[in-house]
């Protein structure tokens, strides 16, 4: 025996913990939830898939999408839900139903669930197990008369442990929902060297000879933000040297 068991409130607290972590549910033979329980009738399969498909198609908020036979005798039928609580975030149902003959030779249909939320975190508040149980307990009060409980399915069946695990593989491979990831993969950011720039300036002396020389580093960055590098305005007049002064010489001449 786990020392956890002692702990009070304990099932209270798993619960708590599934609906703030899982934002998907699935029916098992001892799950957390009772209401999760794979359910047994006594009665052929297109009976059961009768009650289904029609609570989905009468129930508001539910949306009929499809319905087939897979290989080994498995029929599956898929739901969307609106879900109030969730402001309308859409929960994706799907249930599988097999059917199998006891020693006696009477049908006996077990009945698999699973539902997912497209909600971008890791909890749903329990409403993908709320959709389930919904269907479930009105699939138990349409057939109550045909329930199974384990016992007496462990006394009726054939291979009883076989066939669980059989169906439930088939179930699952069938039977896959869309599942969306609840962060979206960050996208990756390349950064690019800025490539080197040449400055054209034109000499005072030789007006006709272009000099090109490297951007210098401060420029570069300037140039990467969207602003213009300053370059020398290559219209510039020449500077001109002053002239020099002319002098003139008077000389006098002498009387003879």
């Amino acid at each position: 025996m786990d020392l956890s068991d002692f702990l009070p409130f304990r099932d209270e607290m798993v619960k708590v913990y599934h609906c703030l972590t899982n934002n998907a549910t699935h029916t098992s033979e001892k799950p957390v939830f009772n209401e999760l329980k794979v359910r047994r009738y006594a009665c052929p399969i297109d009976d059961v898939a009768d009650v289904i498909t029609n609570k989905i198609e009468g129930w508001v908020g539910w949306d009929m999408k499809n319905q087939k036979t897979a290989v080994g005798g498995m029929k599956t039928i898929r739901a969307e839900v609106s879900s109030f609580a969730l402001l309308g975030m859409k929960i994706d149902v799907a249930f599988g139903l097999i059917e199998e003959t006891d020693i006696n030779g009477r049908k006996i249909t077990t009945v698999n669930a699973k539902a997912h939320t497209r909600i971008d975190s890791r909890g749903d508040l329990g409403e993908s197990r709320r959709m389930i149980r919904m269907l479930l307990v009105a699939l138990d009060f349409e057939l109550r008369p045909q329930i199974i409980h384990e016992d007496e399915y462990v006394h009726r069946s054939i291979d009883p442990k076989n066939s669980n695990d059989a169906f439930r593989q088939l179930f699952d491979e069938n039977t896959t929902l869309e599942h969306r990831s609840s962060t979206p993969k960050a996208k990756t950011i390349e950064l690019k060297k800025p490539s080197k720039q040449a400055i054209e300036f034109k000499s005072s002396k030789n007006s006709g000879e272009t000099v090109k020389a490297p951007a210098s580093p401060q420029a570069v960055p300037a140039a990467t933000n969207g602003a213009q590098p300053i370059a020398p305005d290559s219209n510039a007049e020449e500077v001109k040297k002053p002239a020099k002064p002319k002098i003139t010489v008077i000389s006098l001449k002498k009387n003879s």
